[in-house]
């Protein structure tokens, strides 16, 4: 069984966009870049995904510079390749062209010593959907109360 520990979670997306798939993804660091993100300087906030030429990339992904690095520190906001299979690549490439659908990164974390990717394969919220998941999430919590009391 392989150790999983979550680095950081994008809260936003799951506010933002209805999460139809989802897929993992390597990705290409360098080594300040890893002891970061081992400290959890990691923020996926406004990060997105594209596919250029080919190739996946990640955009907007905010990775602290390490303190201790010097001359090897990267940009803190450098586009940065996603590693996948190219069919995959390709797949997810036709159905973002075709539905008209986002790739978001929804969490970073290790798995054993490498670093990953949980990519979403995502549709926009209206803000009518927004607004019933919210109600949702408030009704559950409710409920979740009065079984706790009435267990008391």
């Amino acid at each position: 069984m392989d150790n999983i520990k979550t680095i950081a979670k994008n809260k936003k997306a799951y506010h933002e966009y209805f999460v139809i798939e989802s897929f993992e993804a390597g990705i290409s660091l360098s080594g300040t870049e890893v002891k970061s993100v081992r400290a959890g300087g990691v923020n996926l906030k406004d990060a997105w995904c594209s596919i250029d030429e080919g190739e996946l990339i990640i955009k907007q992904m905010h990775i602290s510079p390490y303190e201790h690095g010097n001359i090897f520190n990267r940009p803190p906001a450098r586009n940065r390749k996603l590693l996948m299979h190219k069919r995959e690549i390709m797949r997810l490439f036709g159905t973002v062209k075709q539905e008209g659908l986002a790739l978001i990164p929804l969490s970073v974390y290790f798995k054993g010593s490498l670093v990953k990717v949980q990519l979403g394969l995502c549709k926009g919220k209206k803000l009518h959907d927004k607004r019933e998941t919210a109600a949702k999430r408030d009704a559950n919590r409710q409920i979740d109360r009065a079984m706790k009391e009435q267990n008391r």
